[in-house]
């Protein structure tokens, strides 16, 4: 086993996002895959209680295309 500690390459800010379907997620914490150490994200629905979702890190915040735009996959919403 080696000495170094591995931490996330990523870093995602805690908070709520809407994802461009619509929905609303929290960001809860970041997370390493144990085999490839990924970093990935944990978050989440505020649509459903007791819901959580993973993701690759990279791919919550890569842009996707709709309607022949490039637009955030997640975007970050300012706090009330």
């Amino acid at each position: 086993m080696s000495d170094t500690i591995p931490k996330p390459s990523i870093f995602i800010a805690p908070g709520t996002y809407q994802h461009y379907k619509g929905g609303l997620y929290k960001v809860i914490a970041m997370a390493l895959h144990s085999e490839t150490l990924e970093t990935m994200v944990i978050y989440e629905a505020l649509y459903q209680a007791g819901l959580n979702w993973v993701r690759p890190a990279k791919m919550f915040l890569e842009n996707v295309e709709v309607n022949g735009q490039s637009i955030p996959r997640f975007k970050a919403l300012e706090s009330p």
